[in-house]
C-alpha cells in the first residue's frame, strides 16, 4: 500500500504561481504511475497532469503549458509546477498513484485562486 502527502496548496491571485508536492511512502520509480486530480463541488475529480515511471507526461488541455509534472526519485515526491493560475484552476487538488493495479489517493490540498 502507497500513502501520499500532498502540501503546497493555498490562496493566490490570478497569474500567481503554487507549486505542490506529493511526498510517497516508498520508492516513486516502483510505481507504475502519478499524477494529480482536482475537483470543485458538484464536479467529477478530473485529470490534471500524470507522469509515468519511464518518465512520460500527459497534461489535460485546459492546464498544458502552464502546469508541470516532476519528480525528485531521492525524495520520493512527485510536483506540480502551476504557473498563470486562473480563477477556474480553484479545487481541491489529488495526488494519484497506480501500483499493482490499484490505484491509492492523497488526503488533498486545497488551492484557490482569487480574480
Amino acid at each position: 500500500q502507497v500513502q501520499l502527502v500532498e502540501s503546497g496548496g493555498g490562496l493566490v491571485q490570478a497569474g500567481g504561481s503554487l507549486r505542490l508536492s506529493c511526498a510517497a511512502s516508498e520508492s516513486i520509480f516502483s510505481i507504475n504511475a502519478m499524477g494529480w486530480y482536482r475537483q470543485t463541488p458538484g464536479k467529477q475529480r478530473e485529470l490534471v497532469a500524470t507522469i509515468m515511471r519511464g518518465g512520460r507526461t500527459n497534461y489535460a488541455d485546459s492546464v498544458n503549458g502552464r502546469f508541470t509534472i516532476s519528480r525528485d526519485g531521492v525524495k520520493n515526491t512527485v510536483y506540480l509546477q502551476m504557473n498563470s493560475l486562473k480563477p477556474e484552476d480553484t479545487a481541491v487538488y489529488y495526488c494519484y498513484a497506480h501500483l499493482n493495479a490499484a490505484g491509492y489517493w492523497g488526503q488533498g490540498t486545497q488551492v484557490t485562486v482569487s480574480s
